[in-house]
C-alpha cells in the first residue's frame, strides 16, 4: 500500500499535485488488492454467506413451528389440569395421551405422566401409577426436578409394600436438609429407619426437620412429637415455639412447667 511520505528539513514537502497523485495509486493499489483477494476467493466468500443466510433462515423457521408445538402442548397440559381439577381424572388422562411419544418435549411429557398417573390412583390402579412414575424418573430427558418427585411419589404409593432398606436407598439423598423435597422425603426416611428399629437415625431426622423453617409449620409440629418420643430434644427455642403455637406470655410458666422434658435413650 502506497504512503504518504513524511518530510524532513532536508527533504521538501509533497506538492498538492503530488498528495493527490499519491492518494489515486493508494486507492488503485486497494482496489487491485480486493479484486484479486475476491477474484481468489469470492465464490468461497459468497458461499459461505449464502449458507449462513439459509442457516439463519433454516432456524427461524424452526425455531417458530417449535414454539408453536411447545404453545400447543402447555395448552393441553393447562386443559388437562382443568380436567383434574373438575376431578374428571379419566378425561385429563385422555387429554394428555399424545403427550407421550418422543415428540413431544421433555417436560409435557413428564407432565402428561404424572397426570396419568394422578388418574390411575384415582381409579384405584396403584401398579400402573407406580410404573409411570418410575418412567418419569428413569427418563434422562426429564428435568432433575421432576424426577425427583417421581421417586418421592412412587416411594409414597408403595410404602407399606416396601423394605424399609429400599425406602432408604431410594430418598437417601433427597432426605437432607436443603433439599426441595426434604420434608417429604426426610419423613419416608425416617419412618423406614423406625420401621427397621434404627430409632436413633430417626429421632436425628425428625430432628432435623422439626428445625427446618423452610418446611410447612404442620410438618415440623409432626417431625418435633416424633422427635420427641425418640427422645431427641427437638426445641431450638422454647419462647419462639410457644409464640408460634399462640401460647400467650401469662402461659408460659405454666406450660413450661407442664413440658416434660425429653427421655435421654
Amino acid at each position: 500500500m502506497a504512503r504518504i511520505p513524511t518530510t524532513s528539513p532536508d527533504t521538501p514537502a509533497p506538492s498538492r499535485e503530488d498528495e493527490v497523485l499519491i492518494r489515486e495509486i493508494d486507492e488503485a493499489v486497494r482496489e487491485d488488492a480486493l479484486y484479486e483477494f475476491m477474484r481468489k476467493h469470492g465464490v468461497k466468500v459468497l458461499g459461505g454467506v449464502l449458507a449462513l443466510i439459509a442457516a439463519l433462515g433454516g432456524y427461524m423457521i424452526w425455531d417458530y413451528y417449535a414454539e408453536q408445538a411447545l404453545e400447543t402442548q402447555s395448552e393441553t397440559v393447562i386443559s388437562a389440569l382443568d380436567l383434574a381439577e373438575k376431578n374428571d381424572f379419566k378425561s385429563a388422562s385422555e387429554k394428555v395421551a399424545g403427550l407421550l411419544g418422543d415428540d413431544a418435549s421433555p417436560g409435557a411429557r413428564a407432565a402428561a405422566r404424572f397426570i396419568q398417573a394422578a388418574a390411575a390412583l384415582e381409579a384405584g390402579d396403584k401398579t400402573k401409577a407406580s410404573g409411570l412414575y418410575k418412567q418419569i424418573a428413569a427418563d434422562p430427558t426429564t428435568p432433575s426436578a421432576l424426577r425427583d418427585l417421581a421417586r418421592v411419589r412412587e416411594v409414597s404409593i408403595n410404602f407399606d409394600t416396601m423394605k424399609p432398606t429400599d425406602v432408604v436407598a431410594q430418598l437417601k439423598d433427597l432426605a437432607v436438609p436443603g433439599n426441595p423435597y426434604f420434608g417429604s422425603a426426610g419423613e419416608l426416611v425416617a419412618m423406614a429407619h423406625l420401621e427397621a428399629g434404627n430409632r436413633a437415625e430417626a429421632g436425628k431426622l425428625f430432628a432435623e426437620m422439626s428445625k427446618d423453617e423452610d418446611l410447612p409449620e404442620t410438618l415440623r409440629s409432626r417431625a418435633r412429637q416424633m422427635a420427641g418420643l425418640m427422645g431427641v430434644d427437638a426445641i431450638v427455642d422454647v419462647k419462639k415455639l410457644l409464640k408460634d403455637e399462640g401460647i400467650t406470655s401469662d402461659e408460659e410458666g405454666e406450660s413450661a412447667a407442664a413440658q416434660p422434658a425429653p427421655t435421654a435413650q
